[in-house]
């Protein structure tokens, strides 16, 4: 364990970094402070929005709308283009925030901001891509076909675990669909948001693109109830909890909006007995205990057939008391803090209720560095057999914390992994054929995501990211998640010189 850095020091590495982003020292003092994890303590601070400014920042969005919507595709695409060169000039500028506020170590920081980069280059190939189909029109003479255009202003709600790429998805795939976006980043990820925005906003005003493109908005969920309530704004994307999804699905449905949700996930992996372990336990330990347990696709369940399991935990336990934990900005370091102390009171709770359940706590759960910085959360990722999948395996805390199951056959194993009521991403490690495509069927998970001898983590930006049930059923990022962007409009143009009616109806 690596004792975390002195806060001033901290201070002024993420007050250097804003600056080179090109954040202004007035955007920099305000009456609500900036905490940051790796001490607890207050790094900066910033000034909240009021729900006024924020309903002025949807008038300014609306405008701007009126007249992005006009730019052609390819034009809107020179936007995020520019950004994401910016993005890539600023990399470790924006990772340095990153790993300060959400407490990621180096590589995980760096890995999100490149996220940002490559859903840039994506955006700007899908906007010169903005497909509609053509179809035979059954009348001699017509021809059917539709056509997509910019939706509106997009809301966008991010959470701090990832405080910069879920923006990215929506904001690069929303602007090249012609729409305004207004970011309302998580309380614990402003300065993030500062930074990512004056960056957006040094590559609209070289691209000519109108005032009123992009905003943040600073605040609690009060500075957030016109996002879901305004009419104009004619989508949602929020990003987090599912008790946060059920606040928002419907006020935004109530006015007939679009929303998007990525929500809760309680992932897990089956391991067969044909599976290679020495593959398994790096992908296990880096889905479980990866950034503190803090993803939304991190690993909670492992469902492991019982003549491999013994083998399987003993070789986890090893692996996870070498897991260097500290300041996640020092050399060697893999797991930084939990995010606050409420964090690490779910977690112990969640333990506690895990041996009132029968559960066997193999390793970790303990809380570490607290006599050096006592306002800070670090605690080692723990591993958790369970007899079977109770009340509190079913659901998601926020934590590093796996719990493994057995299983005899894999429709016993299946049913454990479908069984909660969260769907968002899912592994099967396995050296045979049919188990995976069993996995990978409709009879198998049940999740957004499912993979075959990979982690839950670590998506790649080219397929749609997100997933079922509790977890929202939005997708993001690729494949054809831009379509959520634009609207669509069926056209039928006849050149036939008649007036046929379709079905052969008759009229006049």
């Amino acid at each position: 364990m690596t004792p975390a850095r002195d806060d001033r020091d901290l201070t002024l590495e993420v007050s250097r970094a804003l600056e080179a982003c090109g954040v202004s020292q007035e955007a920099l003092s305000g009456s609500r402070g900036v905490t940051t994890p790796v001490t607890g303590e207050q790094i900066l601070s910033v000034e909240p929005h009021t729900v006024d400014e924020v309903r002025d920042v949807i008038d300014r969005a609306e405008h701007a709308f009126r007249v992005w919507r006009e730019v052609p595709g390819p034009a809107r695409g020179a936007v995020v283009k520019r950004w994401g060169e910016l993005l890539s000039e600023h990399k470790s500028d924006l990772a340095t925030i990153v790993r300060a506020e959400a407490g990621k170590i180096v590589s995980e920081a760096e890995g999100e901001v490149q996220e940002m980069i490559d859903i840039c280059d994506f955006a700007l190939g899908q906007s010169r891509m903005l497909y509609g189909k053509t179809m035979p029109s059954e009348r001699a003479g017509h021809r059917l076909m539709e056509t997509w255009h910019p939706l509106g202003v997009v809301g966008v709600i991010t959470a701090f675990n990832f405080p910069v790429a879920p923006y990215a998805w929506n904001t690069a795939l929303a602007i090249v669909a012609g729409d305004p976006v207004i970011w309302k980043p998580s309380e614990v990820g402003v300065l993030c948001a500062l930074a990512t925005d004056a960056l957006l906003g040094r590559a609209a005003a070289e691209c000519g693109a109108p005032e009123g493109l992009h905003h943040v908005v600073i605040g609690d969920r009060e500075a957030a109830q016109p996002l879901l309530e305004d009419q104009r704004v004619a989508l949602v994307s929020a990003t987090g909890s599912t008790r946060m999804g059920r606040d928002v699905a419907p006020k935004v449905a109530a006015r007939f909006g679009r929303y998007l949700l990525e929500l809760g996930g309680n992932n897990a992996a089956v391991v067969t007995p044909s599976a290679d372990l020495d593959l398994a336990l790096k992908g296990i330990a880096f889905a479980a205990a990866g950034t503190a347990g803090q993803r939304c696709t991190t690993m909670r369940r492992l469902i492991v057939h019982e003549s491999v399991a013994d083998d399987l935990v003993e070789r986890l336990r090893r692996a996870y008391e070498t897991l260097a934990i500290g300041d996640p900005g020092d050399e060697g370091v893999l797991v930084g803090p939990l995010i606050n102390r409420q964090s690490y009171e779910s977690m112990q709770a969640a333990l506690e209720r895990s041996r009132m359940d029968g559960g066997t706590i193999v390793t970790g759960g303990q809380r570490v560095l607290a006599d050096e910085f006592p306002d800070a959360y670090y605690v080692e990722p723990a591993i958790v057999r369970m007899p079977q999948q109770t009340e509190v395996v079913r659901e998601e805390t926020f934590a590093p914390i796996l719990y493994v199951m057995t299983y005899q056959d894999l429709d016993e194993a299946i049913s454990l992994h479908n069984e909660v009521p969260q769907g968002l991403s899912s592994a099967i490690f396995t050296s045979d054929q049919a188990e995976a495509e069993i996995f990978l069927s409709a009879r198998g998970s049940d999740c957004g995501i499912a993979n075959v001898n990979i982690g839950t983590s670590g998506a790649e930006i080219g397929g749609a990211f997100g997933g079922e049930k509790d977890t929202g059923g939005g997708r993001e990022s690729g494949s054809d998640a831009w379509k959520i962007y634009m609207r669509r409009a069926t056209n039928t143009i006849n050149y036939s010189g008649k007036l046929p009616l379709a079905q052969g109806v008759e009229f006049i």
